[in-house]
């Protein structure tokens, strides 16, 4: 008991430091290394590379404490250079004297712990505890002004351009944040436009700043923009119904429908949404993704209990890859065509039901029907897909996207030659269909166009590339020989 009795006395009584004194020059160094344990480190100073000496003040605290930076305060400048200097020479020191700075720093904010911007060379002081920097030498004279100094709204605009740190504290009236706001927009430059309307933002009431912004057209934009991205819906709403932009502020509603991933939570949202206040034209558009999301859930859930009961052939032989949910009008068209093709219309799943329910149009339609069913290889499907027959009953082949598409879709799906060879045939334009005939393989095409045309000379050229002895040599041939005997 008595042995912690005599630690605690000799804790309470001991110290970390002693006072400095020039009668002790051999130890000034211990001193020194000894309080750089109880302070934070200083940054390099310019040309000094010693790192274990540390400043310290005649009163032996460390430079940049909190004591320190009070008795600063307090005392100013009213220290003579002179004494300085004097006593400076009476120590035996291996550092140069530095000249002292003097601090900015008041008591109330010492500890009250407000940030400010200072000089190169004084103390932050911030929640998370205090900093000690070393004075920087050797740089213009410029960079160790106070930052939160009287700048203008023209030069705070034009530092921020720069990439300059600059505090829009100062400027608290309104007057001088819609001057500041103007020179920003002047500027023409879209990162100072927007930190200024974030300052506007958080130091301005709502109604104000709506107000304000209306006869400012470039910065609402710009703030409308920044709300969109960040995701701050509310106050997005809360500005465009004080616009009296209604259709914005069900369009932005609308986009809500995003953030719901539950898909009957999502059905609901959207015909919640019907009511609102869109044109009549966007009135449409959110109608017919109402109809089709709740299309592709009934779809869903049918064609599932298809694939697990293994009931149906073609779901056996191309297992589905991915669900039909909240997919575009186009794939839930390939999806139809692919799997439910020869359905009746009275079907939910049925394309012809899907082209109109939803008035898709006939080139849209005939290209995604076509890309589904040359998938699957099913070329009786396209030829009756491309044949339409007259009020008198004669068929004939019509292709609204152009046969030179449709033999490029075939192609890509690896049709036989005899097939793209029909098609190939429709393509009206002579140069096309050479182009396509020649770059595809379908000899007979060509030979037959050269014909048409009566070119000896590129028929005669053919021949040299098609193999030697093959049906295609024995026709040129045939067309030569009779071009000689007419």
């Amino acid at each position: 008991m008595s042995r912690a009795r005599a630690d605690e006395e000799e804790y309470w009584h001991s110290s970390k430091f002693r006072a400095f004194t020039f009668d002790d020059e051999d130890d000034e160094l211990s001193q020194l290394k000894e309080s750089k344990r109880a302070v934070n480190s200083l940054r390099d100073i310019v040309d000094d590379d010693d790192d274990d000496l540390e400043r310290v003040s005649w009163s032996g605290e460390p430079v940049g404490s909190i004591s320190w930076s009070i008795k600063e305060t307090a005392s100013g400048t009213t220290g003579s250079p002179e004494g300085r200097d004097s006593s400076l020479q009476k120590g035996s020191s291996s550092y140069t004297a530095f000249p002292k700075q003097v601090s900015s720093y008041s008591l109330s904010s010492l500890f009250k712990g407000e940030y400010h911007h200072i000089p190169y060379g004084q103390m932050t002081l911030t929640d998370t505890g205090v900093k000690n920097y070393a004075p920087e030498l050797r740089r213009p004279k410029a960079e160790y002004k106070d930052y939160s100094s009287d700048w203008s709204p023209k030069d705070t605009v034009r530092r921020m351009q720069r990439g300059k740190v600059c505090s829009l504290e100062r400027f608290r009236s309104l007057q001088d944040k819609l001057v500041l706001l103007d020179e920003a927009v002047a500027g023409h430059d879209g990162n100072v436009i927007t930190a200024v309307l974030i300052f506007l933002k958080r130091t301005l009431r709502r109604e104000i700043l709506f107000r304000e912004l209306e006869v400012r057209q470039v910065a609402l934009c710009h703030l409308i923009h920044f709300l969109r991205e960040t995701g701050e819906q509310k106050f997005l709403l809360d500005l465009l119904r004080f616009l009296d932009r209604t259709e914005e502020v069900a369009l932005s509603q609308y986009r809500e429908h995003l953030n719901i991933q539950d898909v009957e939570k999502r059905r609901e949202f959207l015909k919640g949404c019907i009511g609102l206040p869109f044109s009549p034209e966007d009135t449409s558009h959110i109608q017919d993704h109402y109809t089709l999301l709740e299309r592709q859930i009934i779809i869903e859930a049918n064609d599932r209990h298809l694939e697990m009961a293994g009931q149906s052939e073609i779901f056996r032989k191309y297992p589905r890859k991915a669900s039909i949910l909240n997919m575009p009008l186009v794939t839930t068209l390939f999806y139809s065509c692919f799997y439910h093709y020869t359905e009746a219309e009275g079907t939910f799943s049925s394309p012809t039901n899907l082209k109109k329910t939803f008035k898709i149009p006939d080139k849209q339609y005939v290209l995604t029907a076509l890309a589904a069913r040359a998938k699957l290889r099913a070329w009786n499907d396209v030829d009756a897909l491309l044949t339409t027959k007259n009020w008198l009953g004669y068929t004939k082949k019509k292709a609204p996207i152009g046969f030179h598409r449709v033999v490029e879709i075939l192609q890509r799906n690896n049709a036989p030659v005899q097939v793209l060879q029909e098609y190939v045939r429709l393509v009206e334009d002579v140069e096309t269909r050479l182009n396509l005939a020649t770059k595809y393989k379908c000899h007979d095409v060509v030979i037959e166009t050269y014909r048409d045309l009566k070119d000896r000379i590129q028929l005669t050229a053919y021949k040299c590339k098609v193999e030697r002895g093959s049906a295609e040599e024995e026709k040129i041939n045939c067309i030569l020989n009779n071009t000689v005997r007419n």
